[in-house]
């Protein structure tokens, strides 16, 4: 099971919000590429992005910083980002830079044909962002609760032709209060695409319970506050489910 290092960048700056407010960031670096180059070297094999002024903008607003850490680490791992991405071109746009994987959300909610759009012109360059609360699917940077069940969601994303689902739960995003494990469960035996927990990974026993699911799709986790605070030693959670999954 990948442990996937999260970046979440807020005017270039490297933070952690508390479900999803920005005004309630706490700012852990102010050098992006330091940090990303810090978990690539502690052996991260994939690496988490998120513009979350380009999010709440619909557009790239961290695009230099972006560029900066690609042009640092794609090389010696995937990267994946969302936040902004609105239309083909910004897709593009990444890929280009280095870019492996672009995660569309609300734009997948909200006119899911372009969603469809970019699964054809982008093959296996595409992740579905899916974020929900009791299953229920958020948009707008989790301010607006669709009403929309998030299975049913993630089953027509697969049919347009998504490499894969990050699933967060919003209600444990960035709180250190554990995984959702049983919701993430649910989601992933309900598809035959790849699922990536998000939110609430915090210690080692979480990596033991996602690890002890992983045969059920669930392909990695993203972690964040708990590696920057210290909750979490991300060598040793990596290890760990090397082992367990040996």
């Amino acid at each position: 099971m990948l442990l996937i290092p999260a970046i979440d960048l807020k005017d270039g700056q490297c933070v952690r919000l508390r479900q999803g407010v920005m005004e309630d960031a706490t700012v852990f670096s102010d050098n992006p590429v330091e940090v990303a180059t810090h978990w690539r070297d502690q052996g991260a094999r994939r690496l988490h992005l998120v513009d979350l002024n380009g999010a709440f903008a619909g557009k790239p607003k961290n695009l230099g910083v972006i560029r900066d850490i690609l042009t640092e680490v794609a090389d010696d791992m995937p990267v994946q980002l969302g936040g902004g991405i609105r239309d083909l071109d910004t897709i593009e746009r990444y890929l280009d830079l280095g870019l492996t994987y672009v995660i569309i959300g609300t734009a997948a909610v909200k006119t899911p044909g372009f969603l469809r759009d970019a699964c054809d012109a982008f093959p296996g360059h595409v992740i579905v962002g899916l974020d929900a609360k009791d299953g229920n699917v958020a948009v707008d940077g989790w301010a607006k609760l669709t009403g929309q069940n998030v299975v049913d969601l993630a089953k027509r994303f697969q049919d347009y032709g998504a490499e894969s689902v990050v699933y967060t739960d919003i209600g444990r995003d960035g709180m250190l209060s554990g995984v959702n494990v049983e919701a993430t469960v649910k989601l992933a035996q309900a598809l035959t695409i790849p699922v990536i927990a998000s939110g609430g990974l915090t210690n080692l026993d979480d990596v033991r319970a996602l690890s002890a699911v992983e045969s059920e799709g669930i392909e990695g986790a993203i972690t964040g506050r708990a590696i920057y605070e210290g909750t979490l030693d991300f060598k040793a959670a990596q290890d760990l489910a090397d082992t367990l999954a040996a």
